[in-house]
């Protein structure tokens, strides 16, 4: 076994992202044991590293400019189960075994924090 601490993403998985101007990918983090979608971050390609390579998802702070691992000050942390890319390689998609809430409101969900807006509801036309 390797044992020495990888201190790059790996050349392949760097080659297959589409980052934005600033360098970041989008990371949906879904709930694995219930596929909730409980938030979305930013990753460069540090923050990738990390979360492939240490079992905890690390987020790059847009406001902050910096690393932040969640649940290191709140004790809600995510514990990764899966990561994926999709197609276009500008997304990820994370499945955690999320501890408390992944919001910083409180809420589980950020998206129960935000809510619902107003939408026309479509239909499939019938054959």
């Amino acid at each position: 076994m390797n044992t020495k601490m990888q201190s790059s993403l790996d050349p392949e998985i760097a080659q297959r992202l589409k980052r934005d101007q600033a360098g970041l990918v989008a990371a949906v983090i879904q709930e694995d044991s219930t596929s909730q979608v409980l938030m979305v971050g930013y990753m460069n390609d540090e923050a990738l590293r990390r979360t492939l390579t240490e079992g905890r998802v690390t987020f790059w702070s847009r406001s902050r400019q910096e690393y932040w691992r969640k649940g290191d000050t709140s004790g809600h942390a995510q514990f990764v189960k899966s990561v994926a890319i999709d197609c276009d390689g500008d997304a990820l998609l994370i499945r955690v075994d999320q501890v408390g809430a992944a919001c910083h409101t409180g809420k589980h969900s950020c998206f129960d924090e935000g809510g619902f807006l107003p939408a026309v509801i479509g239909q499939r036309p019938n054959k």
